[in-house]
C-alpha cells in the first residue's frame, strides 16, 4: 500500500468533514417542524376535523420551503433529503407496531375482502384513468391511486421510493388526500344519515364502520367521521382500515415489479428496450415482520406506544423535509387536473365502495 493510500485512510478529506454537519441541520431543521406539528396536531379542534400531525407537518415544511430555506439550503439539503428517504422507510417499517394479525378476526373474511376489492378497483381505475383520461404522468396517477385507494399520505409517501417519484409529484398526491379525505370527515354523516332512510347498506354502526374503513383515506379521517356516529362505528371503522393499512407491504411488492416491468433500460447498442432492475421495497418487508412480531411476541404495552410515539416523529419529519423541498410553482405547474383526478376517484370510493360493501355483505351475511 503506498504512502498516499494510507494518508488517505488517516486524514479525512475535507468533503467528508462537512458531510456530518450538514445532515445535523437539515435533521434538526426537519425535527423542529415535526416537533411544531405535533404539538399543534393535539388541539381538539384539529383533531375534531381529522388534521394529522403528518398533515401539519407538510404544511410547516412547504411554508418553510418557500419562505426563505433557499438561503440556508446548502447547509441543510443532505440532512432534509436523509429524513425524506431514511427516516421514511424507518417510519413505514415501524408502523408495522399500530396493527396485528388479530385485526383480521374482529371484521371476518367479509371485511378482509371489501378492503381488498376496494384497494384493487381504486388503483385500478387509477393506473387506467389517470394517464389515459386525465393525462397524467404515470407517477403522479399512481401516487393519488396509492394514497386513496389505501392510507393516504402514508401510502403516497410509502409508495415514493418505488416510483422515485419527484418531491413535487408526491406533494400533489398528498394534498389530494388530504381535501378528500377532509371532505369525508363531512360528509360521511351525512350519507348515514341518508342510508337510514334508502336503505342501501344494512343500517347499522358495524356496516357503517366496515364502510367508512374501507373507503376514507387517512385513519385520522377515518376515525373522526365515525366518531360521530357512535364509539362501535369507530371501533369497527378503525379495525377495517388497519387490515387495509396492512396491505400497503403486498402492494408495495407487486408495484415494485410492475414498475419494473414496464420500465426501458438502455440498449446496450442493441436497438432494443430492455426491462429495468426490479427495485425490491425492502422496508415492506420489514412492516410485515414488524407486524408479525407485534402479534405473537406479546410485547408490552408501555414498548408499544412508546415506538408508536417515536413513529409519528420518524413520519413527521419525513413529511416535513417532503415539504421543505416542494415549491408552490411545481404545484401550481401540476393545474387542476390532479384535482379532478382525485375527486373521481373520491367519487368511486363514495359510489362504487358502497356497492362493493352491500355486494360482499349480502354474500357472507
Amino acid at each position: 500500500m503506498s504512502t498516499s493510500t494510507l494518508a488517505g485512510a488517516t486524514r479525512p478529506s475535507k468533503s467528508n468533514t462537512k458531510i456530518q454537519p450538514s445532515l445535523l441541520a437539515g435533521l434538526t431543521l426537519s425535527a423542529l417542524i415535526a416537533a411544531a406539528a405535533i404539538f399543534a396536531a393535539k388541539s381538539p379542534w384539529l383533531q375534531a376535523h381529522g388534521f394529522s400531525a403528518l398533515t401539519l407537518a407538510i404544511v410547516l415544511g412547504m411554508l418553510v420551503g418557500n419562505l426563505g430555506y433557499q438561503r440556508i439550503a446548502p447547509a441543510c439539503a443532505p440532512g432534509v433529503n436523509f429524513s425524506k428517504q431514511n427516516l421514511l422507510r424507518l417510519g413505514i417499517i415501524l408502523y408495522g407496531f399500530r396493527l396485528t394479525f388479530q385485526d383480521i378476526g374482529h371484521v371476518g373474511l367479509s371485511g378482509v375482502l371489501i378492503d381488498a376489492l376496494v384497494l384493487c378497483s381504486t388503483f385500478g381505475m387509477a393506473l387506467l384513468l389517470g394517464t389515459r383520461l386525465f393525462k397524467l404522468d404515470r407517477n403522479t396517477a399512481m401516487l393519488i391511486g396509492a394514497g386513496s385507494s389505501i392510507c393516504g399520505a402514508a401510502a403516497v409517501m410509502a409508495t415514493e421510493p418505488v416510483l422515485r417519484a419527484q418531491p413535487a409529484q408526491v406533494t400533489v398526491a398528498v394534498a389530494t388526500v388530504v381535501v378528500f379525505g377532509s371532505l369525508a370527515i363531512f360528509l360521511y354523516p351525512l350519507l348515514y344519515q341518508l342510508n337510514l332512510h334508502w336503505h342501501f347498506l344494512a343500517a347499522s354502526p358495524l356496516a357503517y364502520g366496515i364502510y367508512t374503513g374501507s373507503t376514507v383515506h387517512e385513519v385520522a379521517q377515518v376515525v373522526a367521521a365515525a366518531r360521530a356516529i357512535s364509539p362501535d362505528a369507530a371501533n369497527t371503522a378503525v379495525i377495517t382500515k388497519m387490515v387495509r393499512v396492512m396491505m400497503l407491504a403486498p402492494f408495495l411488492m407487486l408495484l415494485s415489479a410492475y414498475v419494473a416491468n414496464r420500465g426501458t433500460a438502455k440498449t446496450n447498442g442493441t436497438g432494443k428496450p430492455g426491462k429495468t432492475r426490479l427495485a425490491i421495497p425492502w422496508f415492506a418487508f420489514g412492516f410485515v415482520a414488524v407486524v408479525a412480531l407485534n402479534s405473537f411476541a406479546h410485547l408490552p404495552t408501555t414498548l408499544v406506544a412508546h415506538v408508536n410515539d417515536a413513529d409519528n416523529i420518524l413520519l413527521a419529519m419525513a413529511m416535513a423535509a417532503l415539504g421543505i423541498s416542494t415549491h408552490f410553482s411545481s404545484i401550481r405547474v401540476a393545474g387542476v387536473k390532479p384535482l379532478l383526478f382525485a375527486a373521481m376517484l373520491f367519487g368511486w370510493l363514495i359510489v362504487g365502495g358502497a356497492m362493493i360493501n352491500a355486494l360482499v355483505l349480502r354474500v357472507f351475511a
